[in-house]
């Protein structure tokens, strides 16, 4: 079971490594491709439509400015496709959200927030999780082990009012 991740350029990968971070954490393959919708779509088209082949499962596909790697993914198969709009651009990214989150009827895309590189790979986890039990656990854990460190770290602000 594999997370394909598409990454627009080569400079998206800082911001999406964290997405790849989280994968593994939870026990997950993320198999990463520097592929672009507009300077090689031959190339984008060939691993979308080959990706459940090779046991992908869904995509997670990152692009800056005018991203339309998402979009593009996401009309050459039915597995999921999450966007993550890159801050690339003057626009601080609105370009790059509003080319990923505006899809046309019949072609979704699940859109994260702009870098939202993590949560991109929490929720791909989380689809994931519907058909495998022991990764549900696994989320359930770490979500538990969240509010334990929210609970902490409200203890040491109390503490600190308290001095």
């Amino acid at each position: 079971m594999k997370v394909a991740i598409l990454i627009g350029s080569d400079s998206d990968w800082p911001i999406m490594k964290p997405a790849v971070e989280t994968l593994r954490q939870f026990g997950v393959e993320g198999e990463v491709t520097v592929a672009s919708a507009h300077r090689t779509p031959a190339k984008v088209e060939e691993l979308v439509s080959t990706a459940a082949k090779r046991d992908v499962r869904l995509i997670i596909a990152a692009a800056g400015g005018a991203a339309h790697l998402a979009g593009v993914a996401a009309s050459h198969t039915i597995l999921p496709v999450i966007g993550v709009p890159i801050n690339a651009s003057p626009m601080n990214g609105l370009d790059a959200l509003l080319s990923t989150v505006q899809m046309p009827s019949g072609v979704p895309v699940g859109t994260m927030a702009i870098n939202g590189a993590k949560n991109a790979a929490l929720f791909a986890l989380e689809i994931l999780a519907l058909a495998d039990e022991a990764l549900a656990k696994k989320l359930r854990d770490y979500r538990a082990k969240l509010a334990e460190e929210v609970e902490q770290k409200g203890a040491r602000v109390l503490a600190q009012l308290e001095k």
